[in-house]
């Protein structure tokens, strides 16, 4: 069975690979879990958060933005002291200000799910890279996506971040076009 080559490391890597990554999901509260995550990935390789994921998920009140927003100085202490999650003052900060942002599009959008799909029409982009070498760390829809995140006040959604944050949610399907997950995205 042929995998996407950077998804054939470790199990976990593979699993998510095989029932998540690259899979169109119009959810609000995964979408968000997501943003979250590829912030916390910065510097760090993905596998790290994975392996932490389930942690995150309770540190984080399973990524509700209505409760994120209400944390105080003492849950904030709390999750930096927890080694669960990475411990990176700017991206605890991060999710906070992003539970923020998140409640506020969505009341002007309709739905977190509708704001973010917007920035691909409403459909995934299908792209068709023989190989990881061929897969880019940006476009110009992520540049875009991340000017007007900065803007709706986002932390953590850099272009390369939100690039990732697209193929994770199936914005884009970017599996190798020789993947057994390809045609099936």
């Amino acid at each position: 069975m042929n995998r996407c080559s950077w998804a054939t490391h470790s199990e976990l890597e593979k699993d998510y690979h095989d029932t998540e990554w690259g899979v169109p999901n119009y959810d609000d509260r995964h979408l968000f879990e997501m943003l979250i995550l590829e912030g916390a990935q910065a510097g760090l390789s993905w596998l790290t958060v994975l392996k932490k994921r389930d942690s995150y998920r309770e540190a984080f009140d399973q990524f509700d933005p209505e409760k994120i927003v209400r944390y105080d100085d003492t849950k904030r202490q709390e999750l930096l002291s927890n080694p669960g999650i990475i411990r990176n003052r700017l991206k605890v900060d991060a999710a906070i200000q992003n539970a923020k942002a998140c409640l506020k599009v969505t009341k002007t959008h309709g739905s977190f799910s509708d704001y973010i799909w917007s920035f691909v029409d409403g459909e995934p982009i299908v792209n068709a890279f023989e190989s990881l070498d061929d897969v880019p760390a940006e476009t110009e829809r992520s540049k875009a996506m991340s000017k007007q995140l900065k803007k709706d006040g986002f932390k953590f959604v850099g272009p390369t971040i939100c690039y990732a944050f697209m193929q994770a949610v199936g914005m884009v399907n970017d599996h190798e076009v020789s993947c057994f997950r390809y045609d099936e995205v």
